[in-house]
Formats: structure tokens, sequence, C-alpha cells
């Protein structure tokens, strides 16, 4: 967790959101990857961790392009 603050802290600003962007896509692999693994399990146990995977996945892709969104609502001239 330190050594993942340190290089966070590092990188500038303006690279966050195509950061960000990267992650994204590799959490869509990873999304693909565990229906995959769901679809070709056997046992019920097997299932029930591919579907679970499957949610975390989502989780983490929603919860990156929200936080995407408020990074850039913050880059936008406010009007008025």
């Amino acid at each position: 967790m330190i050594v993942g603050l340190r290089i966070v802290t590092k990188i500038p600003s303006l690279l966050h959101t195509p950061l960000m962007s990267g992650i994204m896509a590799l959490s869509g692999v990873n999304i693909i990857g565990a229906i995959v693994a769901a679809a070709v399990a056997v046992q019920t146990s097997s299932k029930i961790l591919g579907a679970i995977a499957i949610i975390f996945c989502t989780v983490n892709v929603v919860g990156g392009f929200y936080v995407t969104e408020r990074m850039l609502r913050m880059f936008k001239h406010k009007t008025g």
C-alpha cells in the first residue's frame, strides 16, 4: 500500500485520467475472462467463484468510470 501511494503521488495530475482509462480497459478484459471461466466451470463452487469475480470486476469498472467522470468535471470551466 505504501509503495502504491508513493507511485500515485509521483504521477502528474495530467496523467491520472489516461491511466484510469487504461486500467478500465484492463478491467474489461478481466470481466471477459471471468465470464469465460464461469461459463466453462463444471463444479457449482467454481461457478459461484466465477460469478463473484464477475461482480467484483464490474464494480471495479463502474467505480473507475465514476471516479474518471468526477475528475473530468473538476477540469471543466464553470460558467456564470
